[in-house]
């Protein structure tokens, strides 16, 4: 009998271990994916050493972006390119070009130990899949908004989309108005509206009150799409530890509104009409037209690559504003390539966009020492603390 009990206590006892050494396990197989989460998560915070340049190159990608595939829309336009559901399909088609920066920093830089896609689970795909499907819809949009309406119109429509972004940040993201960021959206908001003023000239030839329906309502749904994505990607990239990531959601969200815009062009005969387009219409040539509209390609996705790492890196707001400011910077870059005018109303416009986001930037520099400062206290208190815990645990001894 008393052996019974013995090895029922022997039992008990390594029962009592295994499950120990289980719950052991498990705190450092948390511990682990903590550590690995940690090792990414302050790739957000202004102190990390990769901030400020992941941050000047994603600037560089929606500049470079913004700039060029405006001036390459005009010239495919300038030359009687005219096709919709072109405009559409190159804003997204580039998707294949962010397979370098989801796989190179693994595979080629070895500058991480996490795997491509590894943290990637069924509801980030789902919800890559869904906002990718609202990009679709946005870009369609605003592709059939400015083939109907004259530039004017479509710039004053588009300009009240900074103004939806401010107000959809404060109500989805909690954004904080502040005098920067209201002052910054006032002035570029007026800048955008005074270049649409001076170009009331550029009005399209027999443009019906249906066309113009249609294409007042399509520009509209663009701006309030857009306005509506910049914060709804802000608040998904808060469950985001890595850039890797951003790029991995970025490609999902690609891939479904090329297959949208690509489902919409077959339907409609678009493909169709891209190779009559460039065989008969364009007044270039061919190659020259699959030069421009490969070339557009690959400058869209550049501006959707820094339009993603601007929200995941700053705010929503901030990647508004930015690609408000380019907008109207994209003038400029009209008058050298295409030898535009740039009379009073345009330098005025200009300026405005330049005091916007100059005061801007220097409230984000201004709050980026202050959190730096904040940081540094923190770091120096606890310092202080544990200091002081050490002398205090001294004198006892």
């Amino acid at each position: 009998m008393m052996t019974i009990v013995k090895n029922d206590s022997d039992i008990e006892s390594i029962e009592q271990e295994s499950v120990e050494e289980t719950t052991h396990l498990d705190l450092s197989n948390s511990s682990i994916n903590n550590n690995n989460k940690t090792m990414h998560a302050d790739q957000k915070s202004i102190t990390n050493k990769r901030y400020i340049p992941l941050l000047v190159i994603n600037y560089l990608l929606l500049f470079v972006g913004s700039l060029s595939s405006s001036l390459l829309s005009k010239y495919y336009f300038i030359h009687k390119g005219s096709s919709r559901w072109v405009s559409t399909w190159v804003q997204s088609s580039g998707f294949p070009l962010l397979i370098f920066p989801i796989f190179s920093p693994f595979y080629l830089f070895q500058s991480t130990k996490r795997k491509p896609f590894s943290d990637f689970n069924s509801k980030m795909l789902t919800l890559s899949f869904s906002i990718g499907v609202m990009l679709g819809i946005n870009n369609l949009f605003f592709s059939w908004g400015n083939s109907y309406l004259p530039v004017s119109t479509s710039a004053l429509l588009l300009s009240s989309n900074l103004v939806f972004n401010l107000v959809l940040s404060v109500i989805i993201v909690n954004q904080k108005i502040t005098f920067s960021n209201l002052n910054c959206v006032i002035l570029l908001t007026l800048s955008s509206i005074l270049l649409a003023l001076d170009s009331n000239h550029e009005k399209p030839n027999g443009l019906t009150k249906k066309e113009y329906f249609i294409g007042y309502f399509c520009t509209i749904s663009a701006g309030l799409l857009f306005a509506l994505y910049l914060p709804v990607m802000e608040k998904v990239y808060k469950e985001v530890y890595c850039y890797e990531m951003v790029m991995e959601m970025q490609l999902i969200m690609e891939i479904a509104a090329t297959v949208l815009a690509s489902v919409g062009m077959a339907w409609d005969g678009g493909f169709k009409e891209m190779k009559r387009e460039s065989d008969k219409i364009f007044d270039k040539g061919s190659e020259v037209y699959w030069v421009t509209v490969m070339a557009n390609v690959v400058t869209w996705q550049f501006c959707f690559m820094g339009t993603a790492g601007m929200v995941f890196l700053t705010s929503s707001l901030t990647g508004g504003i930015c690609m408000t400011a380019l907008l109207s910077m994209n003038v400029l870059g009209g008058v050298f390539v295409f030898r535009d005018e740039f009379g009073g109303v345009k330098v005025v416009s200009t300026v405005l966009c330049l005091w916007g986001f100059c005061s801007y930037v220097y409230g984000m520099y201004v709050k980026m020492l202050e959190e730096k400062s904040r940081m540094r206290n923190l770091k120096n208190e606890s310092s202080t603390e544990m200091i002081y815990m050490g002398n205090h645990d001294g004198v006892i001894d």
